[in-house]
């Protein structure tokens, strides 16, 4: 359960996280590492140079991602984080911290599922080495594949009418044939072929239908 204390402790993190001098640069002749995380409703990873932090990634898992086992969780974790920094390491050999034993042999498991295979393609191509580290010493992914995700709401949805459909629609009194037709289709829809009436506007094919409106 996520009491005040564990997000009191997450918001200290990602504040040294994000703040200099903690938060480094990144440096292209340095080896880059990653560690990643992954619970039962999230993922999270960092991405580092010599133990010093240059960015981090956390995400919530969708329901279907939460059904999957802790290994594939923890496969899913690794390929989030080496999609999110792709760019950078796919340059040179790389480093992969997990604390799930299973994936320390990663390329010499066998591929039984089709999960598996999907996923291990996008492995490819990359140079990395697997080391196992013990969760405890693997805080700040664990604390950033644990943290809340507010869900999302929509308060409001805002639309906009140009005020020239409302002169099209006032002008429609000046012309006998809009009336007409206004008439017409308001009874019985399908009485004139290709004509429609759409919240007051006339509608030719679907194309707004303006009428005998010379200043329009």
């Amino acid at each position: 359960m996520w009491t005040s204390e564990h997000q009191l402790a997450f918001d200290t993190l990602k504040q040294a996280l994000c703040s200099a001098p903690v938060l480094g640069i990144l440096d292209f002749s340095q080896v880059f590492a990653i560690e990643t995380d992954a619970c039962q409703t999230g993922v999270g990873a960092v991405l580092l140079q010599n133990g010093h932090p240059l960015a981090y990634v956390s995400k919530p898992l969708g329901a279907k991602n939460q059904g999957l086992s802790t290994y594939e969780k923890e496969y899913l974790a690794i390929l989030i984080a080496v999609d999110q920094w792709r760019s950078y390491l796919q340059l040179a050999e790389f480093v992969i911290y997990i604390d799930q034993k299973a994936l320390i042999h990663l390329n010499d498991q066998r591929l039984h599922t089709v999960w598996q295979q999907r996923v291990f393609t996008k492995l490819l191509g990359l140079q990395y080495r697997i080391i196992y580290k013990k969760g405890c010493d693997n805080s700040a992914a664990d604390s950033l594949s644990r943290r809340a995700h507010p869900e999302e709401t929509c308060y409001a949805i805002s639309v906009i009418t140009p005020q020239w459909l409302d002169e099209i629609i006032s002008g429609y009194q000046q012309d006998s044939h809009a009336t007409a037709l206004l008439a017409k289709l308001t009874t019985s829809p399908d009485v004139v072929p290709n004509f429609t009436i759409d919240k007051g506007l006339l509608k030719f094919k679907h194309r707004i239908w303006v009428g005998n409106n010379p200043a329009l």
